[in-house]
């Protein structure tokens, strides 16, 4: 296993984070414990989760994959120091969750107090926000015409992020999270966080998770340019595209089990024409090459220059094995070039 630090903070990743979000729905504790040790085992020392986990997220559901991982930190507690978790806050909109409400200072403050109770630890690694209090071009909003910037309030977001970084300060001091990050932002939103944490003397943010894949690359190059030069971690979510790279959902296919037979994950914006042609071409290219589909897209991923760690996720053993092997596959020359002509013929498939 590789590992990579975590943008400006001191703590080193592995190249692979353990993804938890189905742990609750698609996998019982049982599966949940068997997984960590594995991927132990393989050297994998990050885990991602959320407080709105697992999904699809509801309010049976809320919380259930931190607890689930709090379970078995109380019965691991002397690993808990050799390994990273990282869990999230989530933002507006899910009414089960402080009633819909904006991420706040104070809204900061209490989620980590459940978070540390659901998980069973003194201290989170790494605390994120999961998504920004405006709306932002993720979870397929790229497109022109879907968000209006000259219609929102700059100034009064601007004071939204520094009130919640002023929780997250709070956080920090009182010894209950080590770092911040955030999730499914934009060049602007890391900017505001940088500016406002230098001047006020708060804390920096030292990652990003957003999705990001061959289906998926809107990040390159401007975000993650800015990642880079900023020494801010960069992490891939759903390097699969939701299982779509894997093949598996090709032809309207939905294998018993799948997430796409799960209400709110069934494809999504995710299953267009684009994207089945442009899944069948790497799906061949794979195949031409003696690798697993999932394990051609996740080993380019890994190559991406700026990608610190890519966040997987499995609802079998089998899955998570053929993943983490991807991690030791070097792709050639040949293959990374016909790679390349794919991307550039399906760029944003989705």
């Amino acid at each position: 296993m590789q590992y990579s630090q975590l943008g400006s903070s001191d703590i080193s990743v592995s190249r692979v984070c353990l993804g938890s979000m189905t742990w609750g729905v698609q996998n019982t504790q049982h599966d949940a414990d068997e997984q960590i040790a594995y991927a132990l085992d393989r050297g994998v020392n990050f885990i991602d989760t959320a407080e709105m986990y697992a999904v699809p997220p509801s309010p049976d559901t809320y919380g259930k994959t931190e607890e689930i991982i709090g379970n078995w930190v109380a019965r691991n507690s002397q690993k808990r120091k050799d390994i990273v978790i990282a869990t999230k806050i989530a933002g507006n909109g899910l009414s089960w969750i402080r009633d819909g409400g904006d991420i706040t200072r104070q809204a900061v403050i209490d989620a980590v107090d459940q978070s540390l109770k659901r998980l069973q630890t003194d201290y989170i690694d790494l605390y994120q926000l999961h998504w920004p209090n405006r709306r932002t071009p993720h979870f397929a909003r790229q497109w022109p015409g879907m968000l209006k910037f000259t219609e929102v309030d700059a100034k009064q977001h601007t004071a939204d992020m520094l009130d919640i970084l002023e929780g997250l300060d709070a956080c920090v001091k009182a010894g209950k999270i080590k770092h911040c990050g955030l999730s499914d932002d934009t060049p602007w939103g890391i900017s505001q966080f940088l500016n406002l944490a230098k001047e006020h003397n708060l804390p920096k943010m030292v990652s990003i998770q957003n999705e990001f894949s061959l289906a998926h690359a809107k990040d390159w190059p401007y975000l993650i340019e800015q990642c880079v030069h900023e020494d801010i971690a960069y992490l891939p979510w759903s390097p699969l595209a939701a299982g779509l790279l894997t093949g598996k959902y090709l032809n309207g296919a939905r294998p018993e089990g799948s997430r796409w037979t799960f209400m709110q994950r069934n494809g999504i914006f995710r299953d267009t024409p684009q994207s089945q042609k442009a899944t069948k071409e790497y799906v061949e290219l794979a195949h031409e090459h003696n690798i697993t589909p999932a394990q051609l897209a996740l080993a380019w991923c890994n190559q991406v220059d700026g990608v610190t760690s890519s966040i997987i996720g499995a609802t079998t053993m089998a899955q998570l094995k053929e993943d983490i092997d991807a991690f030791e596959l070097t792709l050639s020359d040949d293959v990374l070039l016909a790679i390349d002509t794919i991307f550039r013929n399906n760029p944003m498939p989705y």
